[in-house]
């Protein structure tokens, strides 16, 4: 009989059953998915990302399929911090698997302030920041598109945070590596990537954009390549543990990132059609360190 593999991991001192991980935005707050499959057989789970104040997002449509991916304009919406607080935390805290907290905000002291708030709670494990918002007192831009901005995010974070932080980088920009650097110096425990791509669909028909904003963030298979490439960058640049992201559907494909050297996965667009993918990709994930012969899926992750 083969012998099982042993596919906990470890990100910046947080053991994980194992390194597969629902991705933010793409899973709700994890509850919408509990009469689906069970939540304990996940890694973790990183809920939609976190304001000061509730926000409706934006008009609809706000998702469009395009060939192997899917453009998405949602507009961040969410509760609020204060709600996910007092009304979803309770029951997410009651979960055997990773729960973490993905924030964003348009200046330094937003993302200070919802951290803030959650550390007074529990049932927590980790902070993901979303660093591909708009900076509004820098003018506008991004804050992953500018090194100084990550730092500064990251180290304010850090300075009044008791658990992991882990920095979510955005892959518009000209070479990945000075912003993983950058997240690094700020102090972050682990760097996760990547974010969307920005694209844009246009009908054939009437020449209109296909979205009301015009553009998008670009996910699912069509970026995987991209993605494995990025991450291979950033791990080979930082000492840092990184999170891999981007179109995974399947165990291979998880695969394919921690041999990039990632030392977990977020799933992520997989899981609009297929509502158990995270779990399936799991077990595939399993399968496949049993059929190559390995007795620990950390060995995947041993830099080439």
């Amino acid at each position: 009989m083969t012998e099982t593999p042993d596919m906990s991991v470890e990100v910046a001192g947080l053991r994980l059953k194992n390194p597969v991980i629902a991705a933010s935005g793409t899973f709700g707050y994890g509850l919408e998915f509990s009469s689906l499959l069970d939540l304990n057989e996940l890694g973790g789970l990183v809920v939609k990302g976190l304001s000061r104040e509730p926000m409706p997002g934006n008009p609809p449509p706000r998702l469009v399929e395009t060939p192997a991916g899917l453009l998405n304009s949602i507009g961040l919406q969410n509760v609020g911090v204060d709600a996910f607080i007092r009304d979803k935390l309770p029951r997410l805290s009651k979960l055997e698997t990773a729960v973490i907290a993905n924030v964003f905000g348009n200046e330094t002291a937003d993302y200070v302030d919802v951290v803030r708030r959650l550390e007074g709670a529990d049932g927590l494990a980790a902070y993901e920041l979303n660093l591909s918002c708009p900076n509004t007192k820098h003018g506008g831009i991004a804050f992953g598109s500018d090194p100084a901005l990550i730092q500064e995010v990251t180290v304010a974070v850090k300075e009044i945070s008791r658990r992991p932080v882990w920095v979510k980088l955005s892959p518009n920009v000209t070479d990945i590596r000075p912003f993983a650097k950058a997240a690094e110096a700020g102090g972050a425990d682990a760097i996760s990537l990547v974010n969307t791509f920005v694209g844009m669909q246009i009908e054939d028909s009437s020449g209109r954009r296909t979205l009301p904003g015009g553009t998008g963030g670009l996910s699912g298979p069509a970026i995987h390549s991209l993605a494995v490439r990025l991450v291979y960058q950033a791990a080979r640049a930082v000492r840092i543990p990184v999170i891999g992201i981007g179109g995974i559907v399947c165990g291979p494909d998880a695969a394919e990132l921690l041999r990039a050297g990632a030392v977990a996965v977020e799933v992520g667009t997989a899981n609009f059609y297929d509502p158990r993918a995270t779990v399936r990709i799991a077990r595939e994930l399993e399968e496949y360190c049993r059929q190559t012969g390995l007795r620990r899926v950390a060995e995947l992750s041993r830099p080439s």
